[in-house]
């Protein structure tokens, strides 16, 4: 593989669908998750540092929320109920993850690999700093059920339920927080969405 197709690879994130085994209304791609999840992520850095005195950096979360998914570029996008069937298969899924990673950052020159080995192993170097992505990834996916919802597709019903139980149990105030205050808009049509906020 040449080592200068680094970008062209993470350009072929808008090729990768996801929600494969639900019905969608509208399609997803890998690169708009990517996007919406890096917004999220920034907002809840954001959140944290005004708001509750976290000393943090809201532009890498961002960075490291765009890549956080990156490798389901060679492996595509697995369904949750299949990731995670049982510890065995999650394992063996990372270990997947893990290799696609590697050989993503290998498509780098050898100058340009640690900034970007540290945003693809954001999990496990900055682990306290990993949950806004954590948190912002399934914002991400709970905001695509409401639109499917929205569409009257009831295909999303029980993923929306338990991607807003997940959020919850976390604890994260920034996400309680973001919840709270603009998940809402979510649901509010463009006219609505133009109109005076009354906050």
């Amino acid at each position: 593989m040449r080592k200068n197709g680094f970008f062209a690879m993470l350009g072929r994130m808008k090729h990768i669908t996801r929600w494969g085994l639900m019905r969608n209304t509208m399609r997803e791609s890998l690169s708009e998750h990517s996007f919406d999840t890096a917004v999220t992520a920034h907002a809840l850095a954001v959140i944290g540092r005004e708001y509750f005195g976290r000393d943090i950096d809201p532009g890498q979360i961002a960075a490291a929320a765009l890549f956080h998914d990156a490798s389901e570029i060679l492996t595509g996008d697995m369904p949750t109920p299949v990731k995670y069937h049982n510890p065995e298969i999650k394992e063996a899924f990372h270990s997947v993850e893990r290799s696609a990673r590697s050989r993503l950052l290998e498509m780098l020159p050898p100058e340009l690999r640690p900034p970007y080995r540290i945003l693809f192993s954001f999990d496990t170097e900055n682990p306290a700093f990993y949950a806004y992505i954590k948190a912002a990834d399934k914002i991400s996916a709970y905001t695509k059920c409401l639109e499917e919802q929205r569409s009257g597709n009831r295909e999303f019903d029980e993923a929306a339920r338990g991607l807003y139980a997940a959020i919850s149990a976390m604890h994260l105030p920034e996400a309680d927080y973001f919840m709270r205050h603009f998940v809402p808009g979510f649901g509010l049509t463009l006219d609505e969405l133009q109109a005076d906020d009354p906050m």
